[in-house]
Parts: structure tokens; C-alpha cells; sequence
């Protein structure tokens, strides 16, 4: 019987916080959306949002940001408009989450392969570069620079996430950078080359060509890389 009776209690609460964003979406007011969750409840509706996250990320490395509205990204995604609002307060929160989600899964990539030791010495810069121009991984480089982009658009909104994404890859590019280059100005540097050739390669689909002027800009660091150290010896 108690059992009965804290799963009603469940219920009662999610069915009672999705009600309030019903009523958020047909007024369109879906900022500042308050919503009662039952505590024992949390790691439910944590993974529970988790995977509306993921389903949510598929669905915009396919299709883009183009127009997005809740209502049709709930149905492609097989849930309903309610339960993104519940989850995500707003289209904005959403948008916000899978910013975070996208560029913690790409910096998250990125240590990866600048930590391994492969067959014959390749710059971390390059090694990640042909990670991202991967059929298979670009689709993800594709919605975090259209998404950042939007971002830009609306700086209030999104401003903790601007700061945030800049400081981190700015402190992952320059923990890996040699001894003698690693200081923030030369990381922000890698950070904004990359960034420009891969906004040019989406732009051009000039692979060979973007892949040239990356590897030029690699041997121009490995150059003072070399001077650096022959000035210390």
C-alpha cells in the first residue's frame, strides 16, 4: 500500500508540472517556468532528460537549427512539446543544453586524441582536424558552429555559455601546447585558426585546400616552437 501511494505520488507531481508547460506553451510564455518534481523522482527524471538531450542532438545534426520550434522537434523525437518545456524550460534552454552537450562531447574528443602517442608524431592540432573532418564527426562540428552562431545573435540570453565555451577550449588547447608556446594568447590563436578553417571547409567543402592551410599554420608553430627552444639552450 505505501508503495501504491508514493507512486501516485509521482505521478501527481510529474503530471502536475507537465500541466504547467502546457499552460507555458499555448500562452507562449515558456521563460521562467517553475515546475514541481518529487525528490524521489530526480534520478528518473534526470535520465529521463538525458535521453530527450540525445534524441534532441540527432535530430539537429540531421536537420539544423533552421527554424526550430518545440512542436515538431517533439514529434520527430517521439515526445510532446510539454515535456521539452518540462524538462528544458524553453526552446532557449534546450538550445543552451545541447550547446553544452556538443562541445563537452567534442572537447571531450579532442583531449582524447591530443593525450594518445601515435605510430609517427602528428601536431594534436592536425590529429584533431582529421577527427573533425570526418564524415561521421563533422555533423556535430556543424551544429556547434551553427548553434554558437545563434548564440552570437543573442548574447543575453546565451551569455554564460559564450564565456564558458571560450574559456575551456582556450585552457584544453593551451594545457597541450609545447613549454616553450603555452601561454593563452598563442592557444586563443590555434582556437580561432581552427575555427575559421572549419567555417570555411562547411562553407566550400574545400577539404585539400583548408587541410593545406592548417598544416602551414601547424609548421609555423612547430618553426617557433624550435626557435623558442634554441633561444633557451
Amino acid at each position: 500500500m505505501k508503495l501504491i501511494v508514493t507512486i501516485n505520488t509521482i505521478v501527481q507531481a510529474y503530471d502536475k508540472g507537465a500541466h504547467e508547460a502546457d499552460k507555458a506553451i499555448d500562452s507562449g510564455n515558456t521563460r521562467g517556468l517553475t515546475v514541481t518534481n518529487a525528490s524521489c523522482n530526480v534520478r528518473y527524471m534526470s535520465e529521463r532528460k538525458s535521453e530527450l538531450l540525445d534524441a534532441a542532438i540527432r535530430y539537429l545534426t540531421d536537420n539544423g537549427l533552421a527554424d526550430l520550434s518545440l512542436r515538431p522537434l517533439a514529434a520527430k523525437i517521439g515526445t510532446s512539446a510539454r515535456l521539452l518545456v518540462f524538462h528544458f524550460k524553453s526552446k532557449e534552454g534546450l538550445i543552451e543544453d545541447v550547446l553544452d552537450e556538443v562541445q563537452a562531447r567534442i572537447q571531450a574528443s579532442f583531449v582524447t586524441i591530443a593525450t594518445k602517442k601515435p605510430r609517427r608524431p602528428v601536431a594534436p592540432m592536425k590529429s584533431f582536424w582529421l577527427w573533425a573532418t570526418n564524415k561521421r564527426n563533422l555533423p556535430y562540428l556543424r551544429l556547434m558552429y551553427e548553434v554558437h552562431f545563434i548564440a552570437l545573435q543573442n548574447p543575453r540570453v546565451y551569455a554564460r555559455y559564450l564565456r564558458r565555451a571560450s574559456f575551456d577550449w582556450v585552457e584544453i588547447i593551451e594545457s597541450r601546447l609545447p613549454d616553450a608556446l603555452r601561454t593563452k594568447a598563442t592557444a586563443t590563436l590555434c582556437a580561432a585558426v581552427f575555427d575559421g578553417l572549419v567555417i570555411e571547409f562547411l562553407g566550400t567543402g574545400d577539404l585539400r585546400r583548408t587541410t593545406r592551410a592548417l598544416d602551414q599554420f601547424v609548421a609555423m608553430l612547430q618553426r617557433q616552437n624550435e626557435s623558442a627552444l634554441r633561444a633557451n639552450r
